[in-house]
């Protein structure tokens, strides 16, 4: 099923009176009827409907007050900003407010029956890993027959149905989360997981201030979108924001009867596993691939291409186990899940083991790509240094010969990034083809220039090769391997269906275009 927008998809009526919203929220001023009819709530003009309320939120690149009689004239009846008005349209309900995120995440909540309230919520945090941590979740669940719908940046569930989602935003705005948990709790479902991003949890964006979390995950905190959160310490903390959420929460009782006790998943394996675990006061669970101490520990590892063996223990029990998806990294994917899981539903260990083997990993992750070619290609959404510190040494050890890799890096995003990803590939790349990934409004030369400033092991023009055009980036890498030992890795795009250019996102399925080419080359 081919989607458009989150919001379009799962528009649904729920009509409320304005008056039983507004205690939810912190006025200063209000100008025209607080009893009217609210059919809907939006930050986008383009999305008013007749009787919606528009939120005119500030923006980090564009300011929503600029778009305050557009919305009306597409039907808004309730206008919430922050900036003082000069003029006022007859007819129009205007909320002046302290804090324009803020009323947006509160409303959205109360329009949609607060429905995080109900489900037992679990979120997943982290740089890397969480749309796989969030897949397992929900496999996991599923095959213990417990329904559960999930929001992530690859995928969305709500009823019966998995759907791409096609969201630029890993964590969307609060409409829509709030709608989708809406979703998954008429559907009938008594679990949701979210995939909590750094900027969904952060004050400034207050995305996800309003749902109400009962367990808490976090994979690994590394080198990522500080051009936003400004500092590593300033990300870490408000990823930590997930886990001192926790502390608002008590124990829920869901409509079926069940009992659910907040908890904190952490890796023990992160130099900022502890950090987590002092900023809140539920029960904390550890996971480790190193640490036997941990609550849930693997070790033994017996990796191939295809997937990885290896034994779990928890305590006194151990048990071999096979997950049929490769890299060590979905090892402690699998185990952040399982504890999510068992400390949810109060399930031991024991429960989950034989459903290890018929997991499955998430579109856009390790997708081998085979048409005739006479090397291999792997396409895969690692895009950050803590990802690169992953695949890389994994596909090094798999290939037997040259380690191709095709990447680059988003445009308006963390800067610092860029050559710490040039020097962890060439330290385990034979050659590396920098190309565009989402330039944005930044030089795409500038971008793929200052990745190469720290490919200090490779040499411009037979080594490291700077192609912004993405098609002709892959073309080349293929064109430089030359047997059954290479290897091919297409990083970064992944899942994603566009790269976005100065002039906008133009269409792109990085897995369609890698068959085409090979076919091209006629094998």
């Amino acid at each position: 099923m081919k989607i458009t927008r989150v919001h379009d998809t799962l528009a649904c009526m729920n009509q409320k009176r304005l008056a039983s919203l507004l205690n939810e929220i912190s006025i200063q001023k209000i100008q025209g009827n607080a009893d009217v009819l609210v059919n809907g709530i939006t930050y986008d003009s383009r999305r008013v409907k007749p009787g919606f309320i528009f939120t005119a939120l500030p923006g980090f690149h564009i300011d929503g007050h600029r778009y305050i009689d557009n919305a009306i004239q597409n039907g808004a009846g309730v206008i919430i900003h922050e900036k003082e008005r000069e003029n006022h349209t007859t007819g129009i309900t205007y909320i002046r407010v302290e804090n324009v995120r803020a009323a947006l995440s509160a409303l959205s909540a109360a329009y949609f029956d607060h429905p995080s309230r109900h489900l037992a919520m679990i979120g997943v945090t982290g740089t890397d890993g969480k749309s796989t941590t969030v897949w397992f979740i929900h496999q996991l669940l599923e095959a213990l027959g417990e329904k559960s719908g999930f929001l992530s940046t690859v995928q969305i569930k709500i009823e019966d149905q998995v759907m791409k989602n096609p969201l630029r935003q890993s964590t969307p705005e609060a409409p829509e989360i709030h709608e989708v948990l809406h979703k998954i709790r008429k559907a009938g479902k008594d679990i949701a997981i979210i995939e909590a991003t750094s900027h969904g949890l952060s004050e400034q964006t207050k995305r996800l201030s309003h749902v109400d979390f009962d367990c808490a995950v976090l994979t690994n905190v590394t080198h990522e979108h500080l051009e936003f959160h400004g500092s590593f310490e300033q990300y870490r903390s408000d990823k930590a924001n997930l886990f001192r959420m926790l502390d608002k929460q008590g124990n829920k009782k869901l409509k079926h009867g069940k009992s659910i006790t907040s908890c904190g998943i952490i890796n023990n394996d992160d130099p900022s596993g502890s950090f987590f675990r002092s900023v809140t006061k539920k029960r904390v669970c550890t996971y480790s691939v190193v640490e036997k101490d941990a609550d849930l520990f693997a070790h033994s590892f017996t990796p191939d291409s295809g997937g990885t063996g290896f034994v779990i223990s928890a305590g006194d029990y151990h048990h071999e186990a096979l997950l049929n998806i490769p890299g060590l990294f979905n090892i402690e994917n699998l185990l952040a899940a399982c504890l999510a899981v068992c400390s949810l539903l109060n399930i031991h260990i024991s429960r989950l083991v034989p459903f290890f083997p018929h997991l499955t990993g998430v579109p856009g992750r390790l997708i081998p790509i085979h048409e005739g070619q006479p090397f291999h290609v792997i396409v895969d959404y690692a895009h950050t240094p803590g990802s690169f510190e992953k695949i890389m040494p994994m596909m090094r050890q798999l290939t037997k010969g040259k380690l191709i890799a095709v990447f680059g890096s988003a445009g308006e995003r963390d800067v610092g990034k860029r050559p710490m990803q040039g020097r962890i590939a060439s330290t385990y790349c034979d050659m590396v083809v920098l190309t565009d990934e989402d330039p944005r409004l930044e030089d795409r030369y500038k971008i793929l220039s200052e990745i190469a400033a720290g490919c200090h092991m490779l040499e411009k023009g037979k080594t490291l090769f700077l192609e912004p055009d993405r098609v002709k980036a892959i073309s080349l890498a293929y064109s430089l391997a030359a047997d059954n030992d290479d290897t091919i890795l297409l990083l970064g795009k992944g899942h994603e269906s566009s790269i976005i250019y100065p002039d906008g996102p133009v269409e792109w399925d990085e897995t369609e275009v890698a068959r085409r080419l090979l076919k091209e080359m006629k094998f």
